[in-house]
């Protein structure tokens, strides 16, 4: 049985293109097309599709009031179709907020080698969201999308909620903090990571006593937008890297989309390199978990807390290997927290990972191991 997918955009021609592409792949099934967002919500309770594609820009209702609304009404995974421009960027990440799950330049074969790689990207995305839609071809009862994958707070709200989270333990999670010695934070993380490190870097205090290192796959006109958003919304200071970057304590680096971030110097005087993509030519990821954190083991050997959040693939997995053989703790996100269970899964299958910990706590659990 095939996955139902609807696709909403106010280009015929690309609503076409979509419908095509998608239908190449037995497992997919077109079943409806909108051109507005208006006609996306009535289409999304009738059809009841297992997987959205959304433009953003649209006529009558744009693709951001229509994913708060399909959300409120009768949640399913959406991905989102983009312009790589900085009000493309900035609209994305809004619809992000509003609940949608991935997205995907509006010209996809540029983050593609050729127009097969292209093909295969969009239906391994759709795919990929299909399966984890807890709906999907299941007679057992289970929890609904949004319960399975909480509801989009504002990232507002998140912020002001930062003292609570202070005084705040998860009964289940008991703060067994290691008294281990620290340099630096490391993220990695893909699909559904903008939300989930929104989560965990809002409820950082400004005097966290250490720099933070994060490899977020998006492309290179999305990551300025995003750390710029992170860093009006959190007491710490969250930039997209740049070459020469000096590491500073309460200082968040975002690696650049379309290049490789590497950490290099030593850990009193630590900087960022930022290198073209072409001299790792034999990676997938610009930028690339494994690359960064494999700099960071050189650097920092074993004082580092690694974190591997919801994505697809697994990327990370080997510079997490190189970190743990160091002595680094490597933690990661749980399955049913994860939008895509695949770069969490990796470290953890391994037995890399040493703790795995949901995205509503995984903060207070950094901030119990290595504030104490």
């Amino acid at each position: 049985m095939a996955y139902r997918i609807l696709i909403v955009d106010d280009s015929t021609f690309f609503r076409r293109r979509i419908t095509q592409i998608l239908q190449e792949d037995a497992e997919l099934q077109v079943v409806g097309e909108a051109k507005n967002g208006m006609e996306a919500i009535s289409l999304a309770q009738s059809l009841k599709p297992d997987v959205i594609t959304m433009d953003v820009e649209m006529p009558v209702m744009d693709g951001i009031s229509a994913v708060k609304k399909i959300m409120a009404l009768c949640p399913v995974p959406i991905i989102m179709f983009s312009s790589l421009t900085h009000d493309g960027a900035s609209a994305t990440l809004d619809a992000l907020d509003a609940g949608a799950v991935d997205f995907l330049p509006k010209k996809f074969e540029d983050i593609a080698l050729n127009r097969k790689e292209a093909t295969l990207l969009l239906q391994q995305r759709v795919k990929t969201l299909a399966r984890k839609n807890p709906n999907v071809h299941s007679s057992v009862v289970k929890r609904s999308f949004t319960d399975r994958f909480e509801p989009r707070q504002s990232l507002s709200s998140l912020s002001s909620r930062n003292d609570q989270h202070d005084k705040y333990s998860h009964p289940s999670y008991p703060s067994h903090a290691s008294k281990k010695s620290y340099k630096c934070l490391a993220i990695g993380t893909s699909t559904g990571g903008p939300v989930a490190l929104q989560k965990i870097l809002v409820d950082l205090p400004s005097s966290f006593p250490y720099p933070i290192i994060m490899v977020q796959h998006m492309p290179a006109a999305f990551t300025e937008a995003f750390a710029n958003r992170l860093n009006d919304l959190c007491n710490i200071t969250v930039k997209e890297a740049k070459n020469g970057d000096l590491l500073s304590p309460g200082t968040a680096y975002l690696a650049p989309g379309g290049c490789q971030m590497l950490v290099e110097g030593r850990p009193s005087s630590a900087h960022i390199r930022i290198v073209d993509a072409d001299r790792y030519s034999d990676i997938t990821y610009k930028p690339s978990v494994d690359i960064t954190f494999k700099s960071l083991s050189s650097v920092f050997g074993g004082d580092v807390l690694g974190v591997i959040l919801t994505g697809m693939g697994a990327d990370g997995r080997e510079g997490c290997r190189e970190l743990k053989l160091l002595g680094a703790k490597i933690w990661a996100q749980d399955e049913k927290s994860s939008v895509v269970y695949g770069m969490p899964q990796a470290v953890t299958v391994a037995n890399i990972a040493e703790q795995n910990y949901d995205i509503e706590h995984m903060s207070q659990q950094i901030k119990s191991e290595m504030l104490n």
